[in-house]
C-alpha cells in the first residue's frame, strides 16, 4: 500500500464516520419532532375528551337548572340535550382522527392526512355550532323573559348574557389554540418528510 492508498482509505473511513453521525443526528431529530408532535396531539385529545364529557354532564345539570330551578319548558331542556349530544358526538368523531396511541409511530403522510382532516372538521364545525348557539341563546332569553314575575328571571337574563360573552371568548380561544396546534403538527410533518 502506498501513501495515496493509505490517505484514500483514511478519507473513506472519515466519510463513513461522518455519514454515521449524520444518520444518528437525523434519527435524534426525527424522534424529538415525533415526541413534540405527540405532545401537541395529546393536548388536543385531552381537550376533546373534556369537552365531550362536559356536554354529557350538561344533560342532568341542565334539567336541574333549567326545568327545576328556573321553570323553563321541557321542550327547551330536550332541545338542549339534543344539542349537547350532537356536540359530544361530533367531538368524539373528530377525536378519532387524533386519539390513536400509536399515531406518531405510523406513516407520517397518513398522520398528516388525519391531522388535516381533523383540522378541517374542527374549522367547519363552527358553521354548525355558531348558528345553533345563537338559536339556543335566543330560545334561552325567550324562556327567561316569558315569565317575568319569576324571581330568577332577571338574574337569568344577566347571567345568560354574561355567560354568552365569556363562553364565546373561551370557545374561540380553545378553537384557535386547537387550530394552531393542528397547524404546528402538520408543519412539523412536512418538515420531516421533505
Amino acid at each position: 500500500m502506498n501513501m495515496s492508498d493509505f490517505e484514500l482509505d483514511d478519507m473513506r473511513q472519515q466519510m463513513q464516520t461522518l455519514k454515521n453521525m449524520l444518520e444518528k443526528q437525523q434519527i435524534v431529530n426525527d424522534t424529538m419532532m415525533r415526541r413534540s408532535m405527540k405532545k401537541e396531539v395529546s393536548s388536543i385529545t385531552r381537550r376533546y375528551y373534556g369537552i365531550a364529557a362536559l356536554c354529557v354532564l350538561m344533560i342532568p345539570y341542565g334539567y336541574w337548572v333549567f326545568v327545576k330551578l328556573a321553570g323553563f319548558s321541557m321542550a327547551f331542556w330536550i332541545a338542549t340535550c339534543i344539542f349537547m349530544l350532537i356536540c359530544s358526538a361530533a367531538t368524539y368523531y373528530n377525536s378519532r382522527n387524533v386519539s390513536s396511541p400509536r399515531l406518531m409511530e405510523d406513516n407520517l403522510v397518513e398522520v398528516r392526512t388525519k391531522m388535516a382532516r381533523a383540522k378541517k372538521f374542527d374549522s367547519n364545525w363552527l358553521l354548525f355550532g355558531i348558528p345553533m348557539c345563537m338559536l339556543w341563546l335566543i330560545w334561552f332569553f325567550y324562556e327567561a323573559c316569558k315569565d317575568s314575575i319569576h324571581p330568577m328571571s332577571n338574574g337569568l337574563i344577566w347571567g345568560g348574557a354574561i355567560g354568552a360573552v365569556i363562553g364565546t371568548i373561551i370557545g374561540l380561544r380553545i378553537h384557535f389554540k386547537t387550530q394552531r396546534q393542528y397547524q404546528e403538527v402538520i408543519e412539523q410533518i412536512e418538515e420531516i418528510t421533505q
